[in-house]
């Protein structure tokens, strides 16, 4: 397998991992409220949760889906609502209060189940599955291929955004501007699921 025949994947995997969506909105959120380094986890858990989605994909959970369209509307419904919760939380928050003994970041796990639990995730992961299955000589060789690329895009994409969100975070000084980043962030996340019901 040639670079030349990987490129398109690799290509497919970053355009669609750095689009704004619920990882991308936590990942900025993180890091604004709690800088690049605090943030690691979480975006190591959307890298592995993106990595792992791919891989499952590719190995036939992308027929079971298609399979069954019942288990597909559970899966949209309970994201869906996932990532409501999740939106009505970065809404609500304030400023940052940088105390390590008050607030704590997003765990590993919890990045995660952001991604097992995201729409726009699976549809990128279940598309991609069937669009780039001719890359690879078998479901276990695709897995593995798969897993590299979106692990490979996913964590290019949320140390971009978590970048930003630090950044961010260093213009932004008052309560109020707080609130307004906050409730921006909050309703991105949930304009996030739109794409999956439309």
């Amino acid at each position: 397998m040639s670079p030349e025949t990987v490129l398109p994947l690799v290509v497919f995997a970053l355009a669609s991992s750095v689009t704004p969506g619920g990882a991308t909105t936590m990942a900025t959120a993180s890091g604004a409220h709690f800088g690049f380094r605090r943030s690691i986890p979480l975006m190591a858990g959307i890298a592995a949760g993106l990595a792992s989605m791919a891989a499952a994909a590719a190995a036939g959970l992308a027929g079971v889906l298609e399979a069954m369209p019942s288990l597909q509307l559970v899966l949209k419904t309970v994201g869906s609502a996932y990532l409501l919760w999740l939106a009505w939380k970065v809404g609500r928050s304030g400023q940052p209060r940088l105390d390590a003994d008050l607030v704590r970041p997003t765990s590993f796990t919890a990045g995660v189940w952001l991604l097992w639990l995201n729409p726009k995730a699976w549809a990128m992961t279940l598309g991609a599955s069937a669009s780039f299955a001719t890359l690879a000589s078998g479901p276990a060789r695709l897995s593995i291929l798969l897993a590299l690329a979106f692990g490979f895009a996913a964590t290019a994409s949320v140390s971009i955004w978590c970048t930003a969100g630090t950044l961010m975070a260093r213009l932004i000084r008052t309560e109020a501007q707080w609130r307004w980043v906050n409730m921006g962030l909050g309703i991105l996340l949930a304009l996030s699921i739109l794409p999956v019901w439309l």
